[in-house]
């Protein structure tokens, strides 16, 4: 509808000066953070006047103040990180695979080489600021014979490593949290309170996953820490000390203060990264408001309508503009007015008719992935797959044929598009695997029938059912056979049957080649259990992840069930024209088909269950139970409409079976 310059306004004016403000204020923050690292650094119960004293000349002198230089630019790339990877939908890893590719994937390695040098930046700037004996890396020596040298401070080295394992890791660990995801509060906050009250859980968190992270990274340093170690003096030319104990030993690593010291710059360092991130989070949330009309053409692309009909933009744009539509549907009648108005001239509602058909595309286009779901989940759990192709054919188009016939009418263009996580096909299965996309069979289901499973499971080529079709009497003893398919391949013969089994005298003049025969089977048997083992547990899904991935975006549909519904309500008084009540049959079907999608959503297994939150990550979990807020916002919206018009409902015209559904709502039957 827009060019692609026009559509991309909002990331340039609005979404860039927001985190440009959210970096300038986490520099801002930084001196007085880096004020309070070095108090506790430096801190000493037993002269602490003397420890102030030198903290204050400290802060002033010129090592302090290039540390500081380092540490800001530090805060830019962070803040241009999230800035680069955050989304408004997160992407869920359906199985550990999944999960395996994405923290494979070589756009998160650029990140993690990135997040490494900005540990080890951090940490010497840290090893400036403790001083002492992490001062240098390198100090003057004496060699045996009274020659000079210079000598490997691992004091150092250990903490500059330790910079780069911390940074690792919290790489690693933004991915499996989930950390770019950015998430919308339900009640709206000034800035500054969503960070004050924000701010104890990042001390939290930051001390937390520090205090694990320097665990992890000494039981690594203590296996491995000879091998940078000797790195860093073949390249540098340094020297060890005989008389220093090496820290990569027990007697190293038992040093209170070493650990303490490691685990404070460890925290310094990830409360810093933490701060810049939840200040973008808040500011890259705040409400924008559109102007819901223009006076000027020019500006025809910035008003609410013409925002949520763009097909080609930010999905950030997308979220906010359906915030701001659930903002003015309930709180400011001036715009609502705006909403219902009639087009000079022509007398067209066309603010309504924009926004009311795009609320119901998100909602239809809902419905349909539901419906879709749960159609392959139900196909899944009956046996069809051990029938002919054209019974599974059959099948098939009479699974889609009832779930189609569900909705009201053909559906409109589906602008919102569900993670490709959803949709990814079947891995396992392979390309004439009976299980079609768009969704992958959940094994572990209670749907998922032992037929199923057998399907599903890989044939290796050394298989006895490779290219055949075996019974499925024959297929529950096949480890029995399975033990003889090598040699019986080879020598172009069946497996022997039960009658042939050796007798005794024969067992006992050849015991020993019976044993070894029989020890090679048992080897190869276990093999083959150990590679079914790992596969399955590599490509099996993850409990509850399906749901939680076809609702991943379901923030969209719970501002656009709001946003109709108070519309609707407010139309009841404030619709002078009439525009609302000729879409309220519309709305209603649409709505009443989307409760019942989801409630049969919820009878299937894993999707009732309730994760617990976390409280040990900064990561923003909302997504896992955004179902249920779809289903509560969903159910209340119907309620919010039927209050208000009442029996002038039974006048609209809508299906038996929809208006014996809405009846229930009427009667507080639901």
């Amino acid at each position: 509808m827009f060019s692609t310059e026009q559509s991309c306004w909002f990331v340039r004016k609005v979404i860039c000066w927001r985190a440009a403000a959210s970096i300038a204020w986490a520099v801002l923050l930084l001196p007085p953070i880096t004020a309070v690292f070095i108090i506790l650094s430096r801190f000493s119960f037993l002269h602490p006047i003397h420890t102030i004293s030198e903290c204050l000349s400290l802060l002033t002198s010129a090592s302090a103040i290039f540390s500081f230089i380092l540490l800001c630019g530090v805060i830019l790339m962070v803040g241009f990180l999230n800035l680069e990877y955050y989304t408004v939908i997160p992407t869920i890893a359906c199985s550990k695979i999944a999960l395996l590719g994405q923290l494979l994937h070589p756009r998160q390695f650029v990140s993690s080489v990135v997040h490494c040098i900005m540990g080890i930046i951090v940490a010497w700037c840290c090893a400036i600021t403790i001083g002492g004996r992490y001062e240098t890396l390198g100090y003057p020596c004496i060699q045996s014979d009274g020659s000079p040298q210079m000598c490997l401070n691992e004091y150092q080295l250990i903490l500059l490593l330790a910079g780069a394992f911390v940074g690792f890791s919290h790489s690693l660990l933004g991915v499996i949290h989930n950390m770019n995801y950015v998430s919308f509060h339900t009640v709206q906050q000034y800035k500054y309170l969503r960070f004050k009250g924000s701010l104890p859980l990042v001390v939290k968190c930051s001390a937390i996953q520090a205090l694990y992270s320097i665990r992890n990274y000494i039981v690594v340093y203590f296996f491995l820490g000879y091998i940078p170690r000797a790195w860093i003096c073949k390249t540098l030319n340094l020297h060890l000390t005989s008389s220093a104990h090496p820290l990569d030993s027990i007697a190293g690593l038992l040093d209170l203060s070493l650990f303490y010291h490691l685990w404070i710059s460890a925290t310094f360092l990830l409360f810093t990264w933490y701060i810049t991130l939840l200040l973008f989070r808040i500011f890259v949330t705040e409400v924008y408001s559109f102007p819901v009309q223009s006076s000027f053409t020019e500006d025809a692309h910035q008003c609410l309508p013409k925002v949520l009909l763009t097909d080609k933009q930010p999905m950030i744009l997308k979220f906010l503009a359906l915030q701001d539509l659930a903002l003015l549907s309930q709180h400011s009648p001036s715009r609502r007015c705006e909403v219902f108005s009639l087009s000079q001239p022509g007398g067209h509602p066309h603010n309504w008719n924009a926004i009311s058909g795009e609320c119901l595309s998100l909602l239809a286009d809902l419905t349909q992935r539901l419906v879709a779901y749960h159609d392959t989940v139900a196909t899944n759990g009956r046996a069809k797959s051990l029938s002919t192709g054209s019974e599974r054919k059959t099948s098939s188009e009479t699974s889609v044929t009832s779930g189609t016939e569900d909705l009201m009418s053909p559906r409109p263009t589906l602008l919102m598009k569900t993670p490709a996580s959803v949709f990814a096909r079947s891995i396992v299965g392979g390309p004439q695997s009976p299980l079609t996309a768009p969704f992958t069979p959940d094994l572990d289901s209670p749907f998922a029938s032992p037929a199923l499973r057998r399907l599903t499971a890989p044939v290796e080529q050394c298989s006895p059912w490779h290219g055949t079709v075996q019974s499925p009497h024959i297929m529950r003893r096949a480890p029995k056979l399975w033990s003889t398919s090598t040699d019986s391949q080879v020598n172009g013969s069946f497996p022997p049957s039960p009658a042939s089994v050796p007798s005794p005298k024969q067992e006992a003049s050849k015991p020993s080649l019976l044993a070894q025969f029989l020890q090679n089977r048992k080897e190869q048997v276990k093999n083959f259990l150990a590679k079914r083992v790992l596969i399955m547990y590599l490509f099996n899904k993850l409990p509850e992840a399906s749901s939680q991935a076809l609702f991943a975006d379901s923030q969209a549909h719970i501002w656009a069930l709001e946003g109709l519904s108070y519309l609707v309500q407010a139309s009841f008084s404030e619709d002078h024209f009439g525009v609302v009540q000729t879409a309220l049959p519309s709305i209603l079907s649409c709505m009443l088909v989307l409760q019942e999608a989801v409630d049969r959503h919820f009878k299937l297994p894993h999707a009732s269950s309730k994760p617990v939150r976390s409280t040990s990550s900064i990561g923003d979990s909302t997504y896992k139970t955004l179902r249920f807020a779809l289903r509560a916002t969903l159910k209340t919206a119907i309620y919010r409409i039927t209050t208000t018009f009442g029996d002038h409902l039974n006048a609209v015209q809508m299906s038996a079976e929809h208006r014996k559904r809405l009846q229930q709502f009427l009667e507080y039957k639901e």
